[in-house]
């Protein structure tokens, strides 16, 4: 659908930068044309920006589809008057002109790969970031803009800021480029500012060694198509392949020594010269050095883990990242120790978890198995996300925990569900994850869960979790975008609906707009329930629900359940129904922490046309106060 609508005026459109290059270039009195592709990229950097901040939540897709297409009808003009201006200029007689040798076919792929692993280490530092890092709301603009933004600097006439640059990668290569296989959930802002600062001075450097290896202007066109080829390539590679091959995001440290084998290694110190050091003497010394790094790794490994040796692991990198730079004139062992730092900060613990098959990876996300003996519990994570826990004591095991306790709202709700409907109440759970709601189910009635990821229904039914199999293996699992499976679903064949697929940092929109809150009301009975779970770390949730509840006249209150009993999580679920009195029902069971009236209401609901995180996030939490 997307090749077919937006495919065609995108690729049209991207073409813009190398043809008005390429005519820019026909003519002999202009000059260079390569500046030109710096200030188209930061044109897209400008738009990128633009769009999250200003666009979309000023304006509704109707209007911005109306802007679009002026946007267009506006290009076509300029094009026309470039093409007009490029008409009436002379170009070089074909008989002055010098002829063009052909470019080797070494160099060709030199570009290929110059231009694929900038393109595929920003795909793979926001999978990176998103899942074990950070998962910030709009997280993803920043590396993308990045990415851009070096092309900036890269292709510019003035040449002084992009070797800077290009000086600092081998270094910053080493210090941030060894986190590279820390896959442990540490939501840290510092690890955030050091991967995207890797990731934009890599880009540099590798562009910046593309446009040293750039043709002459007659031969532009074949430059900036293989060039772009490369950029699909990396894209392919990281976004459609990887989570076909790996079961986590072996892409980025792969990427990373890409990366090493690729930096220009600028030899601003080459002992190697020194007087009196024969080659034999630097050899050897290049051996200590390279053991030496190793005995410091080797070190670096056993305090990685421990959180009160941070001090200690600060200066064994420090050790380290000096040892990689005095190797740098021997590129291999160079990428030595850049290997060496990524097995020691993070590399062996991922490394054991694949081994042990305790991580699978599907188009929708990662997800590891963490078990804790001490404490008998298993939990499903995707990086910094809790997914569901289910205790291993078999006293406990089939017991709702986390989120899903019984004074949390949903649990009232379930709880309630034969009191309130009878013994062959009809419940819908939107979000399988670990199962854990399926324990509250009681002979008679009826339960369907809808499921996007065939992988974590895998896990339920292999028994990893055991909610599914012990608690309701007779439930209907219907995988699917649980808005299109619910549209299917015949007018009031529910009484409960939970929606629990929003439990984090991920906000899928499109389960939160009026036209959803339609399926789901059209699906429920007279009487239904709908239940919402709206916990999250970065983004406030219950002014848009408030807004959904008031357009459909719904009655509506939130439960925040804080337990400090072990094995229970701090949850936020908002009830909704036609009938207050179901309401007033389950408010009798919550005498002791009582169902609250939500917040005001957004100005307006989210609807398919317009919706934007951007006024709810709550920047407070997001930058750690």
């Amino acid at each position: 659908l997307f090749i077919a609508s937006i495919g065609p005026v995108f690729f049209l459109v991207s073409a813009q930068a190398p043809l008005m290059q390429r005519w820019f270039a026909a003519n002999p009195a202009a000059g260079e044309p390569w500046a030109l592709y710096a200030a188209s990229n930061l044109g897209s950097f400008s738009g990128l920006i633009a769009y999250p901040l200003l666009v979309e939540p000023t304006f509704a897709i109707r209007a911005q589809s109306w802007g679009w297409s002026l946007g267009y009808g506006l290009l076509i003009v300029l094009v026309a008057l470039a093409a007009r201006a490029r008409w009436a200029t002379p170009s070089q007689p074909v008989e002055a002109r010098a002829p063009v040798e052909p470019i080797p076919a070494r160099r060709i792929l030199l570009w290929l790969a110059l231009a694929a692993v900038p393109s595929g280490l920003m795909l793979s530092t926001t999978t990176h970031l998103t899942t074990d890092i950070f998962a910030m709301p709009l997280l993803w603009v920043i590396p993308l803009g990045l990415y851009l933004l070096s092309f900036v600097f890269a292709f510019a006439d003035r040449r002084g800021a992009a070797r800077i640059i290009s000086l600092l990668a081998p270094t910053l290569l080493l210090v941030a480029g060894g986190m590279a296989m820390e896959s442990r959930g540490l939501s840290s802002l510092g690890l955030v500012f050091t991967s995207i600062a890797l990731l934009f001075v890599v880009c540099v450097a590798l562009h910046s060694r593309l446009y040293e290896l750039r043709p002459e202007p007659a031969q532009l066109t074949l430059f900036y198509l293989v060039m772009s080829a490369g950029g699909a390539l990396g894209g392919l590679f990281t976004a459609l392949l990887a989570p076909l091959l790996f079961d986590w995001v072996w892409e980025h440290p792969i990427l990373i020594v890409a990366a090493a084998l690729l930096i220009p290694l600028d030899r601003w110190f080459d002992w190697r010269r020194l007087p009196g050091l024969g080659h034999e003497q630097a050899l050897l010394s290049a051996a200590i050095l390279l053991a030496f790094a190793a005995f410091l790794c080797w070190h670096l490994l056993k305090v990685s883990l421990d959180p009160d040796q941070q001090v200690l692991r600060g200066w064994l990198t420090l050790g380290v990242t000096v040892c990689g730079m005095l190797l740098m004139p021997w590129r291999p062992l160079f990428l030595g120790v850049v290997g060496l730092l990524l097995i020691a900060q993070g590399g062996a613990d991922t490394l054991r978890t694949s081994r042990d098959g305790l991580r699978s990876r599907s188009y929708f996300g990662i997800y590891t198995i963490r078990n804790y003996p001490d404490r008998q519990l298993r939990m499903l994570a995707h990086g910094t996300t809790l997914h569901g826990e289910q205790s291993t004591d078999p006293a406990l095991r089939l017991k709702p925990i986390s989120y899903y306790g019984g004074g949390s709202g949903v649990g009232i709700v379930m709880q309630r569900a034969q009191a309130l409907y009878g013994p062959g109440a009809r419940i819908g759970v939107v979000g399988l994850g670990t199962a854990t709601l399926a324990c509250y189910r009681r002979p008679g009635e009826r339960w369907s869960f809808y499921e996007i990821d065939a992988e974590v229904l895998r896990l339920s039914r292999n028994r990893t979790f055991t909610f599914l199999e012990d608690c309701a293996p007779d439930a209907k699992v219907i995988l699917g975008d649980a808005r299109l499976e619910l549209a299917k679903a015949a007018p009031g064949s529910l009484d409960v609906l939970a929606v629990d697929a929003f439990s984090s940092d991920a906000i899928p929109l499109h389960l939160l707009t009026e036209e959803a809150f339609a399926v789901y009301l059209r699906t429920l009975s007279p009487r239904g329930l709908l239940i919402v779970h709206i916990s999250n770390r970065y983004i406030e949730l219950e002014p848009v629900l408030a807004a959904a509840a008031k357009r459909q006249g719904l009655a509506v209150a939130v439960r925040n359940d804080n337990p400090d009993q072990p094995l229970l999580t701090a949850s936020s679920w908002v009830v909704m129904a036609r009938d207050p009195a179901q309401l007033a029902a389950l408010r009798k069971d919550a005498k002791d922490t009582p169902f609250e009236t939500l917040q005001p209401p957004a100005p307006q609901p989210w609807t398919d046309d317009h919706a934007s995180i951007l006024p709810y996030i709550r920047w407070a939490n997001l930058l750690g106060k």
